[in-house]
């Protein structure tokens, strides 16, 4: 059963990533405070937006399964996105040589492999979903209030040396037109108020319940919190992957016509 959770961490993460696209609908006192005192300390999105842009190495390491390592480029204002894989053993033409290019502009994707175009209609897909999904993965943290998920406040729980704060996040089908959505328990470090974890489920994989884990470490980068290392975990507390972001650079003057393939 263990290696079954590895071998879906990929999936984990896009299915994670995807749903915080969706956003804040129904909370309570307590967890509407919590995320209120979360977009105290980072700034929500309108302070993230004013950096313009942002540039980072991304490396998505699932160990023995092997890695993607990616040069990412956003463009805040209209969510626009190029990446250029110096490695891609897992999510992007898995098998193939070469550096292989993405981009997602004005909604429309488009991907290159040394240079030459890539039609097929499924890699084509997959670059959409995950040009999004990376640029959720940098961002995430700063969009919790948009429309859409249900938040509700579980109370506390001891970890180490610190007492969380835990919050239910669900999804209603109505908004997400799901049958079945996914579940995440956030912890809220009562300190620096920033989620420091949190649990999820799959239910596309038969995880039905948030047993899956990822902890997040942050960094400040030109007054932004970035969550630069993640680390996830199966439910009897197995690694199933880091996910790191370095090297970032802010307001670098892209323009979403310079990520058009040609």
């Amino acid at each position: 059963m263990k290696l079954s959770f590895k071998n879906t961490l990929a999936s984990a993460i896009v299915a994670f990533a995807f749903t915080f696209s969706i956003a804040a609908q129904n909370t309570d006192t307590k967890s509407a405070a919590l995320l209120d005192a979360l977009e105290t300390v980072n700034g929500g999105y309108k302070k993230l937006s004013t950096k313009k842009d942002v540039e980072f190495t991304y490396v998505y390491d699932n160990f023995e399964k092997g890695k993607d390592v990616s040069l990412e480029r956003h463009i805040f204002n209209g969510e626009q996105s190029w990446a250029s894989y110096s490695q891609h053993d897992l999510n992007v033409l898995p098998g193939k040589k070469g550096t292989a290019v993405q981009s997602l502009v004005d909604g429309i994707p488009a991907l290159t492999l040394e240079g030459k175009a890539i039609t097929d209609p499924k890699a084509i897909g997959g670059t959409k979903f995950l040009r999004e999904v990376n640029f959720y993965w940098f961002a995430m943290m700063y969009k919790l209030k948009n429309e859409g998920a249900n938040y509700k406040f579980l109370g506390t729980e001891k970890v180490g040396n610190i007492t969380y704060d835990k919050v239910s996040l669900t999804y209603s089908s109505d908004v997400t037109k799901k049958e079945q959505n996914d579940e995440y328990i956030l912890y809220f470090n009562p300190e620096t108020h920033l989620v420091d974890q949190f649990y999820f489920s799959l239910p596309a994989w038969g995880i039905n319940k948030p047993v899956l884990k990822m902890t997040l470490t942050y960094e400040t980068i030109d007054g932004i919190l970035v969550s630069t290392v993640r680390k996830g975990f199966g439910p009897d507390g197995s690694p199933m992957g880091v996910f790191t972001f370095s090297n970032v650079k802010f307001n670098n003057g892209f323009k979403k016509e310079a990520f058009l393939l040609k």
